[in-house]
């Protein structure tokens, strides 16, 4: 009997850890709808700050949110007063938690040192990355990979050869893992193999 009771015992155990390791595995992915002058380096995003006009971006709605007479007001565009503001530029602070406006004297404080920040950060527009053709506004946006793989035979030693083809023609080799070209020695020429 004890070992039954143990048995049962390693057994919900086991299945709750499953469920647990199931539930981490799944995540919120948002690159999609990021705007263009967002930063790179973030498969999600809820809001991003703007400590140089201490307001906030909520990306799942595309909506501003500025605090206004003592309360904070939602909006799909920013108001005059911002007009001057420019988003490309500004440092931009990822913030995924909820409603982070109304806990604004936090982010005031931690990040006030951004202000007018002459750094600068990567952003969508500027990225290769194909991970971001998926942005709107991207200047390849909506663009495939410009890679395929292709197998070709190696008249030489008759092994298949896997080489990169990009959109503009470029050949790459991948032996050997330096992607780059093979070079052509010299053994090749005049004997009628292309």
């Amino acid at each position: 009997m004890k070992k039954l009771v143990l048995f049962a015992a390693v057994l919900m155990v086991s299945l709750f850890s499953i469920d647990h390791a199931k539930a981490q595995v799944n995540l919120n992915i948002n690159i999609g709808s990021q705007p263009v002058w967002g930063p790179t380096g973030y498969d999600h995003v809820d809001y991003y700050y703007f400590p140089d006009i201490d307001a906030y971006y909520y990306v799942p709605t595309g909506q501003y949110i500025y605090a206004n007479g003592g309360r904070w007001v939602w909006v799909s565009s920013l108001p005059a007063q911002y007009r001057n503001f420019d988003l490309y530029s500004a440092y931009k602070v990822v913030i995924n938690e909820p409603r982070p406006y109304l806990r604004n004297n936090i982010y005031v404080t931690k990040y006030s040192r951004y202000k007018n920040y002459n750094g600068r950060q990567t952003i969508i527009r500027d990225s290769r990355d194909t991970k971001y053709y998926v942005v709107k506004g991207h200047p390849n946006y909506n663009q495939k990979s410009t890679k395929k793989v292709v197998v070709v035979h190696n008249q030489t030693n008759n092994r298949p050869t896997r080489i990169q083809v990009n959109t503009n023609r470029q050949v790459q080799n991948n032996k050997g893992g330096n992607n780059r070209p093979e070079r052509d020695n010299g053994q090749n020429r005049g004997n009628g193999r292309h």
